[in-house]
């Protein structure tokens, strides 16, 4: 009954009394949840309420995947079968950038118009004995609740349903900054075209894609002050038509669009903390939102009528049912919610774009909400993705991974990064064998550059007991002993050190004691720009005085001269994570009055001296870096146009390129987790303040990575969590892409392993017959 078809077929228990089942709203949702609980138990008495007209609808085409219409097949054979004769298919995506077209196919499309979808949906109603309802206000919330068994509410974006229940189903709804109309033109796409138009008032953008063989869908959208500046605030229905059809006709050949009641609009993301109330559940817009541009919100929709059918036949009681409805299309949404909040961002920043190449363009669009990858993408159409390959630099044969990248006088031979990772294994500072392992380990794995641990300028800098330094001669000398091994055993890989203070995030156990949490004994005093413990229990720093700020500055620039000496090829300063210099850039955590707080620019004032400073000592010839938590994931925090700003501040004082992380700011943040959930930040820095990024986050394949460097969104990718899984990621990265080129290079003495191990066999022949082939003449002994 699910979408994926693996369940059986639900059957209600013989036993079950009649159930009375009230729906309220008659758009797909409704109506296919409707028809499948009445197929799957007719003595069920079910009454769907719609305001509206039965051929009253505000869209045109509905865009449905394979995967939904294997759920639809599974459920209910005749609802498929009608759908199926309807469908417009295509596979091909056609992206029209400044006069350039690009077409990438393989993608495969079925769609059809949302009214004939509406007529099929009443017709299997009707013929199953739902009670269909037109023109008529469905009573109350409460009141249905009282009357009847079962109250889906399917009730749109707008639900009064999940209004009347706010209070326990604690929606957000979150408006986003792009308007947009739905249009129709009374001729069908050959592709699902996205136009882009570059006007005197800002960048616009059509979404098309057929729906019937003489009919497309045509969506166009551009942020709020692109709508106002172009005066369709003041334009009623047919004005806005006929402006749209005049700027997008080229797309449409010089033919008109057409409306439906159709008005601007903002899209808003709904997302309700519980998706049931007693015997109330929500279904479809009135659960949760997904923006259009990654698909059709029917979709999502049909797919919770069949799990909630579903989950309705297999659990003992109504509850159960509604908890394991929930708790298996959660997941789900949230993760379509996500690459949803990416496509639409994308959209939004449109205008960062624009200065890309045509085809690298494409590409970026393509991969905008992440569920389209490089290599899924090569798949689906070869021969566009290695042209973009080509137009990238990428010679024959090499994944985007692999291609070079120069900071200054260092060449790193691949865009894979080590990404700083606290080991808490140091004595007094002093790394030792651990870290030559671990290192030298990853360095070993073909990684272009392997970065250290938070590398501590002080005692008192420290996270914890454990936490490495260079704040004297003898540590330098153990991590010379570190760069020496990098460099020698592994030639072509770069070592780069971070340099940092922990701020009022210090004196902790190690992480696997308890992650800040204040030491039991032996505490040390904590300073930061502001009085503030990290989170209630920790010690409270004190706040640092100007002859300090002098002290700590002079303390980090000689941490840099013994990094230098000690070989290390990048130095990196630590500005994120709420340590002690992100601690100067957060509002948050910045509440100084003096000349080092108030302001961003004031708050930049003191991490830009000790870049100056850092700068100043570490040789000309070597990158520095800068990393930053471009969020604070969290109300009145850093925010990712003040990212934007910091890196610019840094990159002209000298930065060659920000290091983009989020978060670890303070404890009480909330961040929005989920796959390179931290990539959209570099990629704004990236294009906004026009510096080179090195994007980390969640970043957890080969396949990411291409695609974040192909597209343009990062310059370098850094991994941690991979490697500590597969100290040689990178190794097997090029394995399993079969690139044996200059990108990365297997140590002589693990050559014999570039190829995987032979496994058992598994080419044993298969079984010519199965009972099933054969007809039974008698039943078989039991």
């Amino acid at each position: 009954m699910t979408p994926s078809g693996a369940r059986g077929t639900a059957r209600p228990a013989p036993t079950a009394p009649r159930l009375r089942v009230a729906v309220v709203g008659g758009g797909p949702g409704g109506l296919y949840a409707a028809a499948l609980l009445k197929r799957l138990d007719p003595t069920r008495d079910i009454t769907v309420w719609e305001r509206n007209a039965p051929h009253d609808t505000f869209g045109f085409g509905v865009v449905l995947s394979d995967e939904t219409l294997g759920g639809i097949e599974h459920a209910d054979p005749e609802v498929y079968s009608a759908l199926t004769t309807e469908f417009v298919r295509w596979d091909n995506i056609d992206i029209v950038h400044r006069s350039t077209r690009h077409t990438s196919g393989g993608h495969g499309f079925a769609a059809l118009g949302r009214r004939r979808l509406l007529e099929i949906l009443h017709h299997r109603c009707r013929s199953l004995g739902v009670d269909l309802r037109f023109r008529e206000e469905a009573p109350g919330p409460a009141r249905l609740a009282e009357t009847h068994d079962l109250v889906i509410a399917a009730d749109g974006v707008h639900s009064t349903t999940r209004t009347a229940f706010a209070d326990v189903f604690r929606p957000q709804i979150t408006a986003h900054r792009c308007r947009y109309i739905w249009l129709a033109a009374d001729f069908a796409f050959d592709a699902f075209r996205f136009e882009i138009a570059e006007t005197e008032h800002g960048v616009m953008q059509l979404h098309g894609y057929p729906f019937s063989a003489d009919a497309s869908t045509v969506i166009v959208e551009m942020r709020e002050e692109v709508w106002r500046a172009a005066g369709f605030d003041e334009l009623d229905e047919t004005g806005s038509v006929e402006r749209c059809a005049k700027i997008f006709a080229d797309a449409l050949g010089g033919r008109p669009l057409r409306s439906n009641n159709s008005t601007w609009t903002t899209f808003r993301t709904v997302v309700n903390e519980r998706w049931s109330h007693g015997n109330v559940v929500l279904l479809g817009d009135a659960a949760h939102t997904a923006h259009f541009s990654i698909g059709s919100g029917t979709k999502l929709a049909v797919e919770d009528a069949l799990a909630l059918a579903a989950c309705l036949g297999e659990q003992p009681t109504l509850t159960a049912a509604l908890e394991a409805y929930e708790a298996e299309r959660r997941p789900v949404v949230a993760s379509t919610q996500r690459a949803a909040r990416a496509s639409l961002e994308w959209f939004e920043n449109l205008a960062l774009y624009l200065r890309q190449p045509p085809r690298q363009f494409a590409f970026n669009l393509l991969t905008r909400s992440r569920r389209v990858t490089h290599d899924n993408l090569r798949l689906r159409d070869a021969r566009f993705t290695e042209a973009v390959e080509r137009g990238f630099g990428c010679p024959p044969g090499t994944p985007p991974m692999f291609t070079p990248f120069r900071l200054r006088g260092l060449t790193l031979r691949n865009r894979v990064v080590v990404s700083p990772m606290d080991m808490y294994s140091a004595a007094d500072g002093l790394p030792g064998d651990f870290h030559l392992v671990h290192l030298g380990a990853r360095a070993l794995g073909g990684a272009g550059l392997v970065m250290t641990e938070m590398v501590c300028v002080s005692p008192e800098g420290r996270i914890t007991p454990g936490c490495a330094g260079l704040w004297s001669g003898r540590q330098a000398e153990a991590w010379r002993r570190i760069t020496d091994f990098v460099h020698t055993r592994a030639p072509g890989t770069a070592i780069g050190v971070q340099l940092g203070h922990s701020g009022r995030k210090g004196s902790t156990k190690l992480m696997w004691e308890g992650m800040d949490e204040p030491l039991d004994e032996g505490n040390w005093p904590l300073v930061a720009p502001s009085p503030l413990p990290y989170r209630p229990g920790s010690q409270t720093p004190r706040e640092l005085s100007r002859a300090q700020l002098t002290d700590l500055r002079e303390q980090f620039t000689a941490a840099a001269v013994r990094a230098a000496r000690a070989g290390f090829d990048l130095l990196e300063l630590h500005c994120a994570h709420g340590y002690l210099l992100s601690g100067f850039l957060s509002p948050l955590t910045n509440r100084r009055t003096d000349a080092y707080g108030g302001s961003l620019e004031k708050r930049l004032r003191f991490p830009l001296e000790v870049f100056d400073a850092v700068r100043a000592v570490w040789p000309e010839d070597r990158p520095m870096t800068v990393r930053i938590s471009a969020t604070d994931w969290a109300e009145g925090g850093t925010t990712a146009e003040d990212a934007v700003a910091i890196a610019r501040a840094f990159a002209d004082h000298g930065a060659d390129a920000i290091d983009v992380s989020t978060g670890q700011v303070v404890a009480d943040e909330e961040p929005e987790f989920g796959r390179s959930y931290q990539t959209p930040f570099a990629d704004r820095v990236r294009n906004e303040a026009r510096v080179p990024v090195i994007a980390v986050g969640a970043i957890s394949s080969w396949d990411d990575v291409n695609s974040l460097i192909l597209s343009g969104r990062t310059d370098l990718c850094a991994l941690a969590r991979p490697h500590l899984y597969d100290p040689h990621w990178t190794l097997h990265a090029a394995a399993e892409q079969g690139y044996e080129g200059p990108g990365v290079v297997w140590p002589p003495q693990y050559r014999a392993g570039s190829r995987p191990p032979r496994t058992g066999r598994t080419d044993a022949p298969k079984p010519r017959l199965t009972l099933s082939d054969l007809p039974l003449t008698e039943a078989p002994d039991a």
